[in-house]
């Protein structure tokens, strides 16, 4: 493994947080106050939040148990879930699952672990629970299905000969390639939706650099930095949350599918994320990883 191999993904990943950060601080200085959306209520829905028992994904699950809806926590620890859910509990009463830079290392079905909990896990959830969004999706009632993403898809690459980051292993580049995975996989999934005629819409958000626990293997430098600074250049988990409650309840996004949203807003993702063939490949492989085919996705 080469010193550029690993410096270049670190250097990319480090600038475009950079540049998300000051993003942030630039609309915190000057706010421009948009009135707080007001979602209808989401009576008899049920939404399934992976990683929903801290973060941002507990934010998400909060605020859609608000607005009435049934919620499923999906995540790696029970007790974590349990909590969660008491706490949640009792909020009401008195409302994402990754992990970012970790140390080369396998999930226990062999793959690279952010490529196996960050992006294959959520592909194969997703086609496993086709059938039934497709039956739940109506005309004027879509399924939604939302994934989150990050700034740093902008500089990842698609690695489709090593997905496994086996040949040359770097955090920040594997992290990179499992967050635009993540965009791709959402074209693909909603070209597919559109092409059935299903009534069930595929949308991928940016959450923006939040202050949670991911950043526990990031440089010692950078988690100093973060302590001192978080509160005014990060946003909370509750903010952090407010694109992914949006897209998964706002009328305005009713029907449309194929989206990348960042601040609540519809926005441009990496020119590389609208690759059809690249979709297509990635799509492929990925059967072949989970052990499924194309078929799964097709109207009975």
């Amino acid at each position: 493994m080469s010193l550029l191999s690993v410096l270049v993904p670190l250097l990319r990943v480090y600038y475009i947080g950079l540049r998300v950060i000051l993003h942030q601080l630039r609309r915190r200085l000057h706010p421009r106050c948009p009135p707080a959306p007001v979602f209808p209520t989401q009576d008899g829905k049920v939404a399934i939040v992976t990683g929903g028992a801290k973060g941002i994904g507990y934010q998400t699950v909060k605020h859609l148990a608000r607005l009435g809806m049934h919620v499923i926590i999906a995540g790696n620890s029970e007790s974590e879930g349990q909590e969660a859910v008491k706490k949640i509990q009792e909020e009401t009463l008195t409302r994402k699952a990754g992990v970012m830079l970790v140390p080369e290392r396998k999930t226990e079905d062999g793959f690279e672990e952010h490529f196996g909990l960050n992006y294959l896990g959520h592909f194969l959830l997703t086609n496993l629970l086709l059938d039934i969004l497709k039956q739940s999706g109506t005309h004027s009632d879509n399924a939604r299905i939302i994934t989150v993403s990050s700034a740093t898809h902008y500089v990842g690459k698609l690695q489709l000969n090593d997905l496994q980051s086996r040949c040359s292993y770097s955090p920040h580049g594997a992290y990179a390639q499992s967050k635009l995975a993540l965009v791709l996989f959402t074209y693909q999934l909603q070209h597919l939706l559109t092409a059935n005629g299903s009534h069930v819409t595929a949308n991928v958000v940016d959450p923006g650099v939040v202050n949670t626990d991911l950043y526990k293997h990031v440089f010692w430098v950078v988690k100093v930095v973060k302590w001192m600074t978080a509160w005014l250049l990060f946003k909370t988990p509750e903010e952090g949350a407010s694109t992914t409650v949006y897209a998964a309840v706002s009328p305005e996004m009713e029907g449309a599918g194929g989206c990348y949203l960042y601040n609540e807003q519809r926005t441009k993702s990496a020119d590389i994320a609208y690759d059809e063939e690249l979709q297509r490949r990635l799509w492929t492989e990925s059967c072949k990883m989970v052990g499924i085919t194309d078929k799964s996705i097709r109207v009975p």
